[in-house]
Order: C-alpha cells, then sequence, then structure tokens
C-alpha cells in the first residue's frame, strides 16, 4: 500500500544528494553492463572490441527506449507523490510498464530484421560480424529485462526511494562481473565463450536483478492490488494521456540514443585503432557522466513534486539556484573523473597498442571541459521536463543532433578523415549549441504555469 505524504518543507540540498547518489551508482551500474563487457572483452583484443563496440551499438540503442520511457513515468509519478494520489501513482506506473514493454518489443522486432545487414556492413571482417552478432542475440534478454526493471525504478525513484533500486544493482553487477569473467575465458570447466559470453553474464545478471525489484515493488506498495480505479477513468484513456505526455521525452532520448550509436557505428569506419579507442571511451563517458546527470534528475524528481503540490514559484527558484551550484561541483568531479580514467589507461588496458592508447590520452582537454555546459544543460532540460515544457526540450535535442554531431561526424569520419581528436570534439559542441536554447528559455519561467494549465 502507498506510504507517504506530501512534502511539507522545501528540500535541502542534501535530501538532492539523498535522492541522487543512489540514482548516481544505479545509472553507473546500469551503464556499466557495457562498459564491464568492454572491459573484459579488450583483454580478447581489438577486433574482440570492435565486435563488442558494433553490437553495443544497436544494443544501446534499445536500453536508450528503455531509458525513455521510465523518464517520462518517472516524472509523473514525482507529479504524483507530490500531490499524495495513490490513484495517480497506480496510474503512472502501470500505464509506464505497459509502453515501455511495448516499445522494447517493437524495437526488438525492428531489430530481428535489420541488424544483420547494419553489422555486416560495418563490420571490418566476417569474424567480427560474427561475434557481433552472437553478442547482441544474447543481450536481448538483457533487454527485455531492464525494461521491467527501469520501470519499476522510475517508480521509486519518482516517490523518493532510489536506494530500493541501487540495492537491485548491488546485487546485479558483482554477478555480472563473476559470471562473464568466468564465461568469456571458460573457467571451472565451462565453455570459452569469448564475446557472448560477456553478452551471457549481463542477461542472467540482469533477470536476477527484475525478480529482485518485483519483489521489492510487492513488499513496499503492494502492486497497488487495494488500489481501485483509473485517473482518467479508464486504463485505456489513462495509456494514451501517458502516453501524450511520454512522447516528447522518449523522442528526446530515443534521438540522442540513436544518434549516439548511429556515431558509433559511423565511427566503425576509422581505422580499428581509433575505433577501439572511441569503444573504450565512450562507457566511461556515460558512466562518470552519470554523477551530474543524476544531479540534475534529482533536481528535476524535487522540481516534479514542488510543482505537484504547488509551492511558491520564489522557493522554486531559490531551490533551483542551490542546486544549480551543487550541480558544478558535481561537474568538477566528472572532470576529475576523466582525468583519471585516461591518466591510468595504460593500467586500465595494458592489452591495447600503443596507438590506441595515445588516442585515449589525446581526448583528455575535450574531457576535462564537456561536463560543465552538459551538466548545466541536464539541470535545465529535466527542470524543463518536470514542468511539462517537454516539446521544447525535445526540439532542442533533435536540432542540435541531427543538423549538427550527426552530420558533422559523418562528414569528419567519411570524407574528410581527420584525426579522431576531431571526431571526438563533436561531443562538446552539441553541448554549446545546446547550452543558450536551454538557459534562456528556463529563465523564462513558464515551466512553472505549464503544469497547472495542463490539469
Amino acid at each position: 500500500m502507498l506510504k507517504q505524504s506530501k512534502i511539507s518543507t522545501m528540500p535541502s540540498q542534501s535530501d538532492v544528494f539523498n535522492l541522487a547518489w543512489p540514482l548516481a551508482l544505479k545509472a553507473v551500474m546500469l551503464h556499466g553492463i557495457i562498459l564491464i563487457d568492454a572491459y573484459l572483452v579488450s583483454a580478447l583484443g581489438e577486433e574482440a572490441l570492435a565486435a563488442m563496440g558494433i553490437a553495443g551499438s544497436l544494443s544501446g540503442l534499445l536500453l536508450g527506449v528503455n531509458f525513455a520511457f521510465s523518464s517520462a513515468t518517472q516524472i509523473r509519478i514525482a507529479q504524483a507523490f507530490g500531490s499524495a494520489d495513490a490513484i495517480a501513482l497506480k496510474t503512472g506506473f502501470f500505464c509506464g510498464l505497459f509502453i515501455n514493454l511495448a516499445a522494447t518489443f517493437l524495437g526488438l522486432l525492428v531489430l530481428f530484421f535489420v541488424s544483420g545487414d547494419v553489422i555486416r556492413n560495418f563490420a571490418h571482417n566476417a569474424w567480427i560480424a560474427e561475434q557481433a552478432m552472437a553478442y547482441l542475440s544474447v543481450f536481448t534478454i538483457v533487454i527485455v529485462s531492464q525494461s521491467i526493471n527501469s520501470s519499476i525504478s522510475s517508480h521509486f525513484n519518482g516517490c523518493g526511494k532510489s536506494k530500493v533500486p541501487f540495492y537491485g544493482f548491488l546485487i546485479s553487477v558483482p554477478l555480472n562481473i563473476f559470471l562473464s569473467i568466468v564465461l568469456i575465458q571458460g573457467l571451472f570447466g565451462m565453455p570459452e565463450l569469448g564475446v557472448m559470453g560477456a553478452a551471457m553474464g549481463s542477461a542472467i545478471s540482469s533477470v536476477v536483478q527484475m525478480l529482485y525489484l518485483v519483489i521489492r515493488f510487492y513488499q513496499i506498495d503492494g502492486a497497488f492490488i487495494g488500489v481501485q480505479g483509473w485517473l482518467r477513468g479508464t486504463f485505456s484513456n489513462s495509456t494514451k494521456r501517458h502516453l501524450i505526455f511520454s512522447l516528447p521525452i522518449a523522442a528526446t532520448f530515443v534521438s540522442s540514443s540513436l544518434a549516439q550509436n548511429i556515431c558509433g557505428l559511423i565511427y566503425a569506419k576509422m581505422d580499428i585503432y581509433a575505433f577501439a579507442a572511441m569503444t573504450l571511451i565512450t562507457p566511461w563517458i556515460v558512466v562518470a557522466g552519470t554523477i551530474s546527470i543524476s544531479w540534475s534528475q534529482a533536481t528535476g524528481i524535487f522540481i516534479g513534486q514542488l510543482l505537484g503540490k504547488n509551492s511558491d514559484s520564489t522557493e522554486i527558484d531559490k531551490f533551483l539556484s542551490r542546486s544549480w551550484r551543487s550541480g558544478f561541483v558535481a561537474s568538477g568531479i566528472v572532470a576529475t573523473g576523466y582525468l583519471a580514467v585516461c591518466l591510468s589507461s595504460g593500467w586500465l588496458y595494458a592489452d591495447i597498442q600503443d596507438v590506441t592508447r595515445a588516442a585515449l590520452l589525446g581526448f583528455l582537454p575535450i574531457l576535462l571541459l564537456l561536463p560543465f555546459p552538459k551538466g548545466s544543460n541536464a539541470i535545465c532540460g529535466n527542470t524543463l521536463r518536470a514542468g511539462g515544457d517537454t516539446v521544447y526540450v525535445m526540439k532542442i535535442f533533435l536540432w542540435s543532433q541531427w543538423a549538427v554531431r550527426v552530420p558533422l561526424t559523418a562528414i569528419l569520419v567519411l570524407y574528410l578523415e581527420v584525426s579522431v581528436f576531431w571526431v571526438f570534439s563533436m561531443l562538446l559542441l552539441e553541448e554549446l549549441v545546446k547550452f543558450p536554447a536551454f538557459h534562456m528559455r528556463l529563465f523564462k519561467g513558464q515551466w512553472k504555469k505549464n503544469l497547472n494549465a495542463e490539469g
């Protein structure tokens, strides 16, 4: 049953931190699924990493779909939690779960028909294509289980219980590492599966995590069995309303994931050492970046709760200003993390070639700058979404990705064949393009009125 009450005080930065750190660690572990696989596979050489990179680009797209719709559900849950409406909480969760599963299976259907041609076109040789297909076929189990995991996690996050999904990852990640090592190398009498072994370890651990979250959802909220009715009268009407709200948010995240993974496939056209460097650094960007991104998500959750209970506009502005300053500190921590990864690349990836390691070190100037505009943009985006200004956020992402980053990446790689440093710099350029549009919209303040206008 529902165990919460309306927020009676303005959240402090300590409250934001208490919500953000489990979000950050959970996100690190989620994105760490592919990072762990890449790290363990790196011992097999650059060709195995190339197979991982291609398969990871396709599987990452569907994980992005999961994250997209779950992010929309998280906002709806936060608003419902702020209003202390049990029916709204139930409606937000089950509508979000239904939409997430439907989108996942639709994505898997498309992947079934196109993945073979895509992998064969971008793989450097037949062995890489074969290994990429093997990895992807097993990783579909991860995609399905994560669609359920992310829905339940979004419910707990929106209610301020971010530690619950975090504990699920504390169970699954060590299990993933152990099983992947065993199955990649063929230890303890198990078959030596190579690249596919990494996917197998991820699949088993994701299913275990799913079982844990389902049990905790029933224990904490009773799966809303005792809550009667739907917010919009029927489940069908509620789902349609939820989908209308979710589509701009989902389009934003799907676009980001699609752009990222299309760029990943374009990177495959670089020489194998440059591509290996990009394959190694990309998961670190995602994983380390979750520190500032999770801070912005926690800020957005509290903004959604405050708007749900009609808090005073001046108080919301004060809270947002404090959270913004703290977010700048989080970005500095991310930059320090990137510095540590680059400087320790010789120890982390002892089996890669010197030219690959040199490319990793060359990324450092961009990595030291990237977290600051990216973190500030993330706070703007999550705040605007919490206020219902989802279409504008979507437009910013679509324009910066498809008019700037993706075409410029294609030109630099496919036609100009420039250094991998300049290809990598497109990540920073995208954030600089988004910066003025995000901040001007936030300062206008219309987002504080959108939720009430929506009704």
